[in-house]
């Protein structure tokens, strides 16, 4: 197979007499820089500064609604703690219904109770109530 004629690179050059030479000085004037720098700082932490304030400002202002959703709930509890109690005295006594119906042929079952050999009252969870008591 005959062979390609060898490539010959053409390199640039520069044009006759050379390129004109760049200038790379600062063109600052001298006192513009110090008082530049310090500017930026000074600002900087002003800036930061009024930032922070905001920030402690908000997180009283934060606290101060936290605190007030606390006392309306602490307003409101016994409310709460009165329409929970009902709902368990209701479901109590369904259950207690359901357990005399199915443990009337168990012989010295005594209904409502407890099966545990505790001293203190702890009234179930809501959920731990079978499904056939109310």
């Amino acid at each position: 197979a005959p062979r390609p004629p060898p490539r010959v690179g053409v390199q640039e050059l520069p044009r006759a007499g050379g390129f004109a030479p760049l200038d790379v000085r600062r063109n600052v004037p001298r006192g513009v820089t110090k008082l530049g720098a310090y500017g930026l700082l000074v600002g900087g932490v002003a800036v930061m500064a009024w930032g922070f304030k905001r920030v402690g400002e908000t997180n009283i202002h934060r606290r101060a609604l936290l605190a007030e959703k606390q006392e309306i709930r602490y307003a409101i509890l016994p409310f709460l703690q009165a329409e929970e109690d009902a709902a368990y005295v209701k479901k109590k006594t369904a259950h207690d219904k359901w357990e005399a119906e199915l443990m009337k042929s168990v012989p010295g079952w005594e209904v409502g109770k407890n099966v545990y050999k505790t001293r203190s009252f702890m009234p179930p969870a809501m959920s731990t109530l079978p499904t056939g008591a109310y």
